[in-house]
Parts: C-alpha cells; structure tokens; sequence
C-alpha cells in the first residue's frame, strides 16, 4: 500500500491485529529488515511497516535524507492512516528518525523505542566514521554482492537509483549532528536500546539515559526513583549492530516496554 505524505509515495505494509505500532528499518534496508522479528511484533499489534525516503519501495524525491524530514513522514502517515498514538520501534536509521518523533511530535505518538542511535556524531567510533565517508555512488559496483544491494533491485520503483541513495547516505552521513539538548524535551516514555558492542560505545547510550534522567539514583523499592517520563534503557548482550534487530532480545525488549501500561 501507498500514501501520499509529503511529496512521498510512501509504502507501507499491515502486520497483525491490535494496538497500533510502527516499526521502523535502518540505513540501506526496508521493511523486511524486520523479517526475523515480526512474528513477535505482530503477535498481539496491529503493525504498520513502512519503506523510508528512497529505501524499498519509497522511491526518492529531491529532499536531503534527514532523520527530522523523515519523523514528519512518520508523522503525516499516521495521520493519513488516523491512528491514535501508535508506539513506535526503530533501528539505526529508524532508531534516529523514532526519536525525532519524540522531539518534533509528541502529540502523535506513545511510547517510542530507539535502537541502536546515537545522538550525537561524534560519539560514533572513529572506524566508523571512516567507513562511512567512503559511502558515496563509487562504491555502489563494489556492493552488488551484499544484501542491501540485492534487496534494492528486487523491490526499488527505480532500481538504477542505487547509487543515488548511496551519494544521499553518504551525504547524511558527514552531516554533523548534536541532539543532546532536544532529547532532554523529550516528554513521551522513551526507551533507549543498544547492542553491547554496537557503532557507538555502551557509555553514550547511557549518556542517553542520563538525559532522560535515568541513570542518577536508585530506583526504589516500588520504582519510585526511576527516571520521570517512563524512559528505560537496554544493552542486549552478545550482539552487535549488525544482527541485534534480528535478535528474539531485541522485539523481546521493545515489546516489554512499549505493552506496559501507566
């Protein structure tokens, strides 16, 4: 299914039945980045997957990729589809773009969960950072053997658009970013989750937390002394970035957190 958001044709498919949640792919991915998970999403919500500007089959539109434009597509979807707070989960790519929802859209959403994002640019190893400056349309020749390449030929609207996407990602990439004193606003129940060896240390994820006031005191006897808001934090043990969205962890933690209730 299509909606038209914002100069989008932005796809989206429906998973299951009961309350509402959005899950939310990484960088270079789609929708079926979720493929080892959703059976556990879906069990018991009615789950909305959409395909991001120029991922899947989103084709792109001359717009920056921007985790910020990107939330307000999240957040003109969930109008176009009239749900009521829908919780929403994201990783990496879509890990950044929940937690603008939290920032830039409060009123729209529930709980949101956000795995695997860092927030601030430099808090990314320096390896990292290198590698991805090398992300760009020369490489694409280079990448027809993995798997982000093979999943974009089969689904893309406009298959030839792959080292576009890569110029577009590169350029996200070098982008500085810092939104430390955004996530300090954050007002809905924020869950931050990360691998324990993932793209940024374990630290700023709990750097993270401290923002949303977690992490300063003990929490009580009745949980009187967690952060106020609701906001949690998880490290998923033995995983890293590359395969914690597939672990039965992380959907178990994300699940965990987004179904209690207030």
């Amino acid at each position: 299914m299509y909606a038209e958001v914002n100069g989008l044709h932005l796809y989206y498919e429906i998973h299951g039945e009961g309350t509402p949640l959005i899950l939310l792919h990484g960088g270079l991915g789609s929708g079926e980045m979720f493929a080892a998970t959703l059976p556990a999403f879906a069990d018991h919500h009615r789950v909305i997957l959409p395909d991001l500007q120029g991922h899947g089959r989103t084709a792109d539109i001359d717009r920056p990729l921007d985790v910020r434009t990107m939330a307000d597509d999240i957040a003109a979807l969930i109008d176009h589809l009239g749900l009521q707070n829908p919780d929403v989960v994201g990783f990496s790519l879509g890990g950044g773009v929940a937690l603008q929802l939290a920032i830039r859209h409060p009123g729209k959403v529930g709980r949101v969960v956000a795995g695997s994002a860092g927030i601030r640019r430099s808090a990314t190893y320096p390896e990292i950072l290198e590698q991805q400056g090398q992300v760009g349309a020369a490489a694409a020749e280079f990448m027809k053997d993995t798997p982000m390449y093979e999943l974009y030929q089969r689904v893309a609207p406009r298959p030839e658009d792959f080292p576009r996407l890569l110029d577009k990602i590169g350029e996200a990439m070098a982008q500085d970013f810092d939104f430390t004193e955004e996530v300090k606003k954050i007002s809905v129940p924020t869950q931050i989750v990360a691998a324990d060896a993932d793209m940024c240390p374990p630290s700023h994820f709990v750097e993270v937390f401290g923002l949303l006031d977690g992490g300063h005191r003990d929490g009580g006897w009745m949980g009187e002394g967690r952060p106020k808001g609701g906001h949690a934090l998880a490290i998923l043990p033995g995983l890293t970035h590359y395969n914690v969205v597939d672990s039965p962890l992380f959907a178990a933690a994300a699940l965990d957190f987004v179904d209690k209730k207030d």
